[in-house]
């Protein structure tokens, strides 16, 4: 099964001519690939799989999947010593 999980664009930047951005999932802030929504900005949210932001979502969406999640009491494979690039 393949989940996309939303996160917060903190900061964009370019690398090696990729718009990539930094986004934080719940606080754990990991580097995602922006070029399919380019016009993403800092304190917008995104639709993440696999490093790759997928689509804009609204916060409040956002908001209902991490309380989904929590309430599956789901296992993150997210953890605070991933990269955080």
């Amino acid at each position: 099964m393949c989940l996309g999980i939303p996160g917060k664009v903190v900061e964009t930047f370019q690398e090696h001519d990729i718009l990539m951005g930094k986004v934080s999932f719940d606080g754990v802030v990991k580097k995602v690939c922006l070029e399919h929504v380019p016009d993403a900005a800092p304190g917008e949210y995104v639709l993440v799989h696999v490093g790759f932001a997928l689509s804009k979502i609204e916060e409040a969406q956002a908001r209902q999947v991490f309380e989904l999640l929590d309430a599956l009491e789901m296992p993150s494979e997210l953890d605070e010593s991933g990269d955080t690039g």
